[in-house]
């Protein structure tokens, strides 16, 4: 077990089922989730660590409505937030996730070091990025420690309808989505195969473009199911995914949301590309060849992606 610090803010549905995986998957030896409801983040870390005893793990989980519980924390975690309801959608939320996010970035920088690597999950999760990468980096922070996660779950969520679609291993299945974590994400079709063959060999074009749209959907699709909140097991679990790439420095290839400086043609703007995670963070973003009609829709989405970025500006958090 790594003698390594991840803090939580956010002790919700998303952030509390990540601390059970970490502490399940004994990631780390500390475990910490930071929540302003009133002792609600210690009750959630009493019940784990007694169910950590029947695994006879050693993992502290620790529950605190203060942020000084940040301090020394070498991963920080952002999931605080206002989750969707039915109707709404992701940028729904910018006003008053915004507002919350800032207060959390405020004070990772007030109790953390520029070496803490910050995954941002809250909604609208490129804005709030976006957000965080600014309060951050001036105060120190190079754009390798900071990111959010989406692309990895979206992908998931995409070779799910592949695999169920064409009724083979989703191991089977190799797949890229890129762009906004909203309804303009870009399912790379030209780099999707399925035991190395092209999807484009497999399945009609019309077939592809309802994958596309489920994929597009499939966050909206949930919150309509559930009625009361969104989707928080394989978004937990899309963030292991990352996490489990620092910390074991696997350097994995994954869709992350990160600050461009020039990339793919694109300056100060946060949206999903695939880069290499590594104990560092980010250790560089790869450029792969897309085709005509797939830079056209990365482009789209990066164009609503700084609309609603410079909404920030309007109500002057940045």
């Amino acid at each position: 077990m790594m003698a390594f610090k991840i803090s939580i803010v956010g002790a919700g549905n998303v952030g509390a089922t990540l601390a059970l995986m970490l502490a399940q998957h004994e990631m780390c030896n500390t475990v910490v989730m930071i929540d302003v409801i009133q002792d609600m983040p210690k009750g959630k870390a009493l019940d784990m660590m007694q169910m950590l005893s029947l695994y006879g793990s050693d993992v502290k989980v620790i529950g605190s409505n203060s942020y000084d519980a940040l301090e020394n924390s070498d991963m920080v975690i952002v999931t605080a937030g206002v989750a969707r309801k039915p109707s709404m959608s992701r940028e729904d939320l910018l006003t008053t996730n915004a507002s919350i996010v800032k207060e959390v970035s405020e004070n990772i920088s007030r109790y953390c070091s520029p070496e803490t690597i910050v995954i941002v999950v809250s909604n609208p999760l490129d804005v709030m990025t976006y957000l965080t990468y600014k309060i951050l980096s001036s105060r120190g922070w190079a754009r390798e420690k900071i990111m959010g996660m989406a692309g990895v779950l979206d992908t998931a969520r995409f070779k799910y309808f592949i695999s169920q679609k064409i009724n083979v291993s989703n191991e089977n299945i190799e797949a890229l989505v890129l762009g906004s974590h909203g309804d303009t994400m870009v399912p790379i079709i030209s780099h999707t195969t399925v035991g190395g063959i092209p999807l484009r060999r497999l399945l009609k074009q019309e077939e592809i473009d309802y994958l596309v749209e489920k994929t597009r959907n499939g966050g909206a699709e949930i919150v309509s199911l559930l009625k009361t909140g969104s989707a928080y097991y394989a978004p937990a679990a899309s963030t292991l995914t990352m996490i489990k790439s620092i910390l074991f420095d696997k350097k994995q290839i994954l869709p992350v949301s990160v600050y461009c400086k020039g990339e793919y043609g694109y300056n100060d703007l946060v949206i999903g590309l695939p880069v290499v995670l590594s104990r560092n963070g980010i250790d560089k973003i790869v450029e792969i060849q897309l085709d005509d009609n797939e830079k056209q829709q990365l482009d789209k989405s990066a164009q609503k992606i700084e609309a609603l970025c410079k909404e920030l500006y309007t109500l002057n958090l940045v």
